[in-house]
């Protein structure tokens, strides 16, 4: 297995458990947008998707911190040059043009690798990010300003005066009820319970669709 060093540059938080972390890009690291590479330590490993750009200088992942857990709370933690393993990137969640309109589905942080795709060109799609809070909504401008719809699906009611225009309710229920027939291209990534959902939905409502699947957790 190829290994590569990378340094710490920077952090970012989004939320106060979420964040993005940036590293050094070493020599000759080629990847492909919602491609992955797993951190390399103690005998384990731990998979993140880059967000890209794909040619850009440096590296970066959203991670959510899990307190307590056995990864996330180091790169929570770590220091610009601070240093770390990783592998070559892998996976084969990658965008993949067609006459079909482009259905992107996440959940949480699964929205990471429907960032990597955006900040490749990938435009005109619609794009339903299901989250507890509006708060959650990371890369919410970002995604807006590229896609055809961008639709936050929001298990807890915003409270009054919230600004956020949203739908309330799970992504499978939005997709159930707004989206028309057809055939599209749906790129699922996030919640294994949401996958399992909305690819039922898709044998119901969109038979001639193709899927595209990617479990985060």
């Amino acid at each position: 297995m190829q290994l590569y060093t990378v340094h710490v540059k920077g952090r970012q938080w989004l939320t106060d458990r979420i964040f993005e972390i940036r590293f050094d890009r070493p020599s000759g690291f080629d990847f492909r947008p919602g491609q992955k590479i797993a951190f390399v330590f103690e005998q384990n490993s731990r998979d993140y998707t880059l967000l890209g750009p794909a040619h850009g200088p440096e590296l970066s992942i959203c991670v959510r911190h899990v307190a307590g857990g056995h990864f996330s709370p180091r790169l929570a933690a770590a220091a610009p040059g601070d240093v770390f393993q990783v592998t070559a990137p892998s996976g084969f969640f990658t965008f993949k043009p067609s006459p079909r309109p482009a259905v992107f589905v996440a959940t949480g942080t699964g929205v990471a690798p429907f960032v990597a795709f955006e900040r490749a060109g990938v435009r005109d799609f619609h794009l339903l990010h299901g989250v507890r809070t509006a708060e959650n909504l990371i890369y919410g401008p970002e995604l807006a300003a590229a896609a055809r719809a961008y639709v936050p699906c929001l298990s807890q009611p915003v409270a009054a005066g919230g600004s956020t225009v949203h739908f309330t309710g799970r992504v499978d229920a939005w997709l159930a009820t707004r989206l028309p027939s057809g055939g599209y291209d749906f790129y699922l990534c996030g919640n294994g319970d949401m996958i399992r959902d909305v690819m039922r939905l898709i044998d119901e409502r969109f038979h001639s669709s193709h899927v595209f699947t990617e479990t985060f957790f």
